[in-house]
């Protein structure tokens, strides 16, 4: 099978995408959130097609589920979208040149953004509203975990577009297949800017052999540490809140930091982690303390591979430090440069945490959950990068454009 009219009609598709005045956009993604929840039903059903091929055991599981409130969730994430300033045409900078030429910076959309991501169909939705509000085409590659409800929610839009006339090839989405994912890495010429989101493994797949720009976004392995000076009530809250809020999403929290002087604290620390029935991988001297006060069925001792591990569900796992120099430590070498936090009251420690710590988010005193698109008033997200070229951290609307030089003259020449 040959892919490249797909990409070809997403590049014509971009070339139109100049002539449509914000409120067309801003209307018709109001209208596709009012169809998303209305059409509701339809999506569940074909969510229970995709269901249906996964172990409910497997981390993506909770990732594929959509349920009526998830599905408002997405709508109402569209309409935040919709509500938002608008970056393009925005003057970064301007200036008059000695010689009389006018310059302007303007932010300008990418153009065609591909975006291959794994089962997470609310990422349809979320890619479109963004691209579309920034002037780009989106050609997706779902996976086959998510087919029917890609397929669903890609159907509603595609209704949308043509409903106020607009070509449907704004949003392209690629078969199933993995021989169309291997095309969209070849696309040059065709797409500007690929966006993997998925696991680390999909991740390292694109970034080695894409032949487009790739902005790397996704993989969170996310650490907490309780300082000596952390306060209890605070830290069982925010622990329990990072780790069981939604355990397969990428800034969960995946290792509990502990300072040593707060070792027979941990019991109390993690008793309500016990309560949701979070299964703890701990070095030696926290699984000391432990071993009579957690569940046994619960506890295991930590090997080599429990850290640097993305657990994506409820596993963590914990470690007894000597102090913040062997936290940052154990954070530099283990981190993937999502989100992590510092529970402490100590206002240099936190201040040193935060300035050396070397993440796309970082975090004192507060759960790491926050790490999301619209959490940070960005309306949703494209994904959360991981790393400092383009953008970095949630990606929404400013990190879907660049910028263009707009010179105007009267005859200039240059000698």
């Amino acid at each position: 099978m040959t892919y490249l009219k797909y990409f070809e009609d997403a590049r014509k598709a971009s070339r139109g995408m100049t002539g449509l005045s914000k409120e067309k956009v801003n209307q018709v993604l109001l209208d596709l959130a009012a169809m998303l929840v209305s059409k509701a039903e339809t999506i569940l059903q074909e969510n229970e097609k995709d269901l249906a091929k996964m172990s409910v055991e497997d981390p993506k599981y909770d990732r594929l589920k959509l349920t009526t409130q998830r599905i408002k969730a997405i709508a109402a994430d569209v309409e935040n979208v919709a509500g938002l300033v608008s970056p393009l045409d925005q003057i970064l900078s301007e200036k008059i040149l000695d010689n009389g030429l006018d310059l302007k910076k303007i932010r300008v959309p990418l153009g065609v953004v591909g975006v291959i991501y794994e089962a997470r169909p609310n990422v349809t939705a979320d890619v479109f509203s963004l691209c579309f509000k920034t002037g780009n085409v989106a050609v997706l590659k779902g996976g086959s975990d998510a087919e029917f409800s890609n397929l669903a929610i890609t159907k509603i839009i595609h209704a949308v577009l043509e409903k106020h006339r607009i070509n449907k090839d704004v949003l392209v989405l690629l078969p199933a297949e993995r021989a169309a994912t291997e095309a969209l890495l070849a696309a040059t010429g065709f797409v500007d800017v690929l966006i993997p989101r998925g696991s680390q493994s999909l991740i390292n797949y694109v970034r080695e052999h894409s032949k487009i720009p790739v902005i790397e976004t996704g993989a969170g392995i996310v650490h907490t540490y309780f300082d000596e000076t952390g306060d209890l009530e605070n830290g069982k809250a925010i622990i329990l809140n990072a780790k069981t809020r939604r355990v397969s999403v990428c800034n969960a929290l995946d290792c509990v930091l502990l300072h040593k002087k707060r070792l027979n604290d941990l019991p109390a620390l993690f008793e309500p982690l016990a309560n949701e029935g979070v299964e703890l991988f701990a070095d030696r001297d926290s699984y000391q303390i432990l071993k009579n006060v957690y569940p046994q069925a619960l506890l295991n001792e930590a090997t080599a591979e429990s850290f640097g591990t993305e657990f994506l569900s409820l596993k963590m796992a914990v470690k007894v430090v000597q102090d913040l120099d062997e936290a940052l430590d154990h954070i530099a070498e283990y981190s993937s440069k999502h989100s992590e936090a510092i529970i402490a009251e100590d206002g240099e420690r936190i201040t040193r945490f935060l300035n050396e710590v070397d993440a796309a988010a970082v975090y004192a005193n507060a759960s790491t959950g926050f790490t999301d698109g619209a959490q940070f008033g960005l309306g949703a997200e494209i994904g959360i990068s991981t790393q400092k070229l383009h953008a970095r951290g949630p990606m929404g609307l400013e990190e879907l454009t660049s910028y263009k030089w707009v010179v105007r003259g009267n005859g200039q020449i240059r000698k």
